[in-house]
């Protein structure tokens, strides 16, 4: 399939469509020929095709759909981050808000052809598993990776009305990501060629992809034959783990020096996953030979950026 004619005359929606992961897809999906609409969250900018439209509030939601009939649906909104504060505001969001979208998408006269929802491998908590892969039982040891696994449940109530696609992203990174994530936050450090940095757990180990390999899996996603994609989960990840350590000896490598690492207790999580690699076998299975960027060079484009 030529991807450049790949969304010719259709229309995508994107929710968080400013967020970080929301403006690398937009980019994906306009080079791919999408007309592209966005929701942002209230009181954020407004940008050209972006609505302004709160999650929670059917109603509103519910008329911005409508005015955008969309053919394909990427839902990103959500509060993503593990450690944030309001266990409340996080459930609201990703259940009930998760929901509210796909109220209004199953109201369409036309649904849409595809709807991806952004899940979480966090999901699979603490688990013995070497590589995991979609069938690996869901064990949440967080609010956060319950809400995403309560968000997949929920929307089976809707898989007989919508062709639902669900994607578990393993970590992933790349410029414009908040500092408060790990890398991102590593990068600065270095790039401000600061002395010492405080980290939490360093012996855990992660399977980091590049935003950009992210955007274009979801592209391809929504793509493909429904028949192959409708009502199953994807593990979104390079298959690779690297422990902080070794980020830590690519970010030197990268920088020219060695930075002074001193764990905080403070920033050693309760409940802490351990070590988190994916299975990608499904996801190539169906669009194709996965090619993910060596972290070295997601990182060396961080600190360049």
């Amino acid at each position: 399939m030529n991807a450049i004619l790949e969304g010719a005359g259709k229309r995508a929606l994107i929710t968080g469509s400013a967020g970080f992961t929301g403006r690398y897809v937009a980019q994906e999906l306009r080079a791919a020929g999408y007309q592209v609409h966005g929701i942002v969250a209230p009181g954020s900018p407004v940008g050209e095709g972006e609505f302004s439209a709160d999650l929670n509030d059917r109603a509103g939601l519910a008329a911005v759909v409508q005015q955008v009939r969309p053919d394909v649906v990427v839902h990103l909104a959500a509060i993503a981050f593990v450690a944030h504060g309001d266990a409340e505001q996080m459930y609201r969001v990703n259940v009930a808000g998760t929901r509210n979208l796909l109220e209004a998408l199953a109201g369409l006269a036309q649904p849409p052809s595809a709807v991806l929802l952004a899940s979480s491998a966090n999901i699979y908590g603490n688990t013995d598993v070497g590589v995991i892969d979609e069938d690996v039982s869901a064990a949440p040891a967080n609010d956060y990776a319950v809400s995403k696994l309560a968000m997949e449940y929920m929307a089976r109530l809707w898989s007989d009305r919508l062709p639902l696609i669900i994607a578990r992203p393993f970590n992933y990174t790349g410029v414009g990501q908040h500092e408060n994530f790990l890398l991102p936050k590593i990068v600065a450090h270095f790039r401000r060629r600061e002395p010492r940095i405080e980290l939490g757990n360093l012996h855990v180990w992660r399977d980091f992809s590049d935003v950009r390999m992210v955007a274009r899996s979801y592209r391809q996603l929504l793509a493909a034959p429904v028949a192959a994609t409708a009502g199953r989960a994807f593990n979104i990840c390079s298959g690779n783990a690297y422990s902080l350590g070794e980020v830590l000896d690519l970010m030197a490598d990268i920088a020219g020096y060695r930075i002074d690492v001193h764990v905080n207790p403070a920033f050693v999580r309760a409940n802490e996953v351990i070590r988190l690699v994916g299975d990608n076998r499904r996801l190539a299975g169906v669009i194709g030979p996965i090619d993910p960027v060596p972290l070295a060079d997601t990182l060396r484009w961080m600190t360049e950026a």
